[in-house]
């Protein structure tokens, strides 16, 4: 008898596709830093098992969108400074690896394509879709490494971000231009166009810190 005979298995779980949903919520803002995941509650406005609410909850927990706190269960969690700089710790090393790594043209095609997709959407004023796009082309960035592992972790890091990110912008009027978006990114395509690496790395990491020290600057602004 062959190994998988008689086995079957649905692509995505009720319980994956409620997590989907539910981190679709915490990414866009609709449900904010601090506020429980009330799992009752969940489950008798949607109608499913409580044992499927506590499953989506707990792959948030591993997507670092939710933690356990004590006496209030599943919390949405919330930025700190100590977050985002190792968020950003993170992000200089693996993107910085990554482009060093980049030594065909074939490497670079989807890096391009995200570029041409973050200019596409930058004069819109839609801080979702651009820091989508932000981050699609960090990610894609990554992507040059050739290392699924790695890209599943940067792919969850920057979902973390990207919840950080919609959380903070209320305060910060970058979205308003165009340009400024644009710009550190462009830096950083045209040297990795021109094949100077370390030149695209220097790029890549200026722009990140200059990245944290704004994140940063935001959250203050909201705690004080």
């Amino acid at each position: 008898m062959a190994l998988i005979d008689g086995l079957s298995f649905q692509r995505t779980t009720t319980a994956q596709q409620l997590a989907d949903a539910l981190s679709a919520r915490v990414l866009s803002g609709a449900i904010a830093p601090g506020q429980r995941m009330r799992e009752s509650a969940i489950a008798a406005e949607l109608g499913v098992a409580r044992n499927t609410v506590r499953e989506a909850v707990r792959i948030l927990e591993i997507a670092g969108l939710v933690r356990h706190e004590v006496n209030r269960g599943a919390v949405v969690v919330s930025p700190t400074p100590e977050a985002i700089e190792e968020l950003y710790a993170s992000r200089v090393v693996l993107e910085t690896a990554a482009i060093r790594c980049a030594t065909s043209p074939d490497q670079l095609k989807h890096v391009e394509t995200a570029y041409v997709k973050l200019v596409g959407v930058a004069d819109s004023k839609d801080p979702n879709r651009i820091v989508s796009a932000d981050l699609g082309f960090h990610t894609a960035i990554v992507g040059m490494l050739n290392n699924s592992r790695i890209q599943a972790f940067y792919e969850q890091l920057a979902r973390e971000l990207h919840f950080y990110l919609m959380h903070l912008i209320a305060r910060d009027h970058i979205f308003d231009d165009p340009a400024v978006i644009i710009g550190d990114h462009r830096s950083i395509m045209e040297a990795l166009r021109a094949g100077d690496l370390e030149l695209a790395a220097t790029e890549a990491t200026h722009h990140l810190e200059r990245n944290k020290a704004r994140v940063k600057r935001l959250l203050a602004a909201i705690d004080d």
